[in-house]
């Protein structure tokens, strides 16, 4: 028996997108419109949020969600996760958003999941993603702690966002994050 509805059966499986509803009406969220909407400053952030929203999201539920009944709290404070969190979500604007830094633990590597720890509640379920090991490379985060980056240390910096985001959206989402139900 073939699949009465072809076109929601690819959409569900691409990798770079997501999908919410507002008032019942289906909202796609490609990543090149996400990225758009935060400016392009911080796409390994961007990459981050959507990659945790598409491993929680089917967790909550099989069909989309209502993008205005799910709130976050997160310990990432990075502009490119926020900014796509709230595209999808509109959380920060309706203040459904928690950043708790205290959440994660110190460092991604030696106290993981560091920042990376994203909760996501709907309706009357919660869950929780974490990112794996692996994902978020140690020059990354040594270069991003600096205070006083030199004009060659933030232009490293700035390859190494577009290098995490690039080589991060193609793979699927639950091998990056890892989801539980709270």
């Amino acid at each position: 028996m073939s699949d009465p509805h072809p076109q929601h059966d690819r959409r569900e499986r691409r990798l770079d997108s997501i999908h919410v509803r507002e008032n019942g009406r289906l909202i796609t969220f490609g990543y090149q419109a996400l990225l758009d909407y935060h400016g392009g400053g911080f796409p390994g952030g961007v990459v981050h949020a959507l990659k945790a929203m598409q491993a929680a999201f089917p967790v909550l539920s099989e069909e989309p969600l209502e993008r205005r009944d799910i709130s976050i709290v997160t310990a990432f404070t990075g502009p490119g996760g926020r900014d796509c969190l709230e595209c999808v979500t509109r959380a920060v604007s309706d203040r459904r958003i928690t950043i708790d830094r205290g959440l994660g633990g110190a460092h991604t590597i030696d106290d993981p999941p560091g920042p990376y720890l994203f909760r996501f509640a709907y309706r009357q379920i919660e869950v929780e993603a974490t990112i794996l090991p692996g994902h978020v490379r140690h020059d990354f985060l040594e270069l991003g702690a600096l205070p006083n980056r030199s004009r060659d240390e933030q232009a490293r910096l700035d390859d190494l966002k577009e290098e995490m985001a690039s080589r991060l959206l193609p793979l699927d989402a639950t091998a990056i994050y890892q989801v539980r139900v709270l």
